[in-house]
């Protein structure tokens, strides 16, 4: 589907979900499974895969709150959205969203991105919280074919 520009409209949901799916991908192709221990060899692929949870859950949060609309173009650090402003707006809205957010933040984004916490209950319950995340959303968002 295109706009009046002919540009491409992007379903932001399959968009996060396709996030996700590369996560899992990354994990399953590079991240190297010991059974014995239940974690995983390398933490790089860890971090990769939590990156990719953690845009794929920003996207489908993206599609409803619409955070980033809400600030100027990118003109230095005043103009980015943090978490702290997905929370405000989340938080207005609904709270149960907003447990998940905050997890997704703590296990996909700073255990999995940045630590590489190689735990692979940790990852899966990381994708868990993403895919609800992005169901959520996807309830709470018109759809782009409409």
């Amino acid at each position: 589907m295109r706009n009046a520009n002919n540009a491409m409209i992007i379903d932001p949901i399959a968009e996060a979900r396709r996030y996700v799916t590369n996560a899992r991908e990354v994990l399953r192709s590079n991240g190297k499974l010991d059974p014995e221990t239940n974690r995983y060899e390398d933490p790089k692929y860890v971090r990769v895969a939590g990156h990719y949870l953690w845009s794929g859950a920003l996207i489908a949060l993206e599609s409803v709150f619409h955070a980033k609309t809400e600030k100027k173009k990118r003109k230095g650090k005043d103009a980015r959205v943090d978490i702290d402003d997905y929370l405000v707006i989340v938080n207005q809205r609904d709270q149960k969203l907003l447990r998940l957010v905050i997890d997704a933040y703590n296990i996909t984004h700073l255990s999995m991105g940045y630590d590489g916490i190689q735990i692979k209950t940790i990852c899966d319950d990381g994708f868990r919280i993403v895919n609800a995340i992005i169901d959520r959303c996807e309830k709470m968002t018109p759809s782009v074919a409409a």
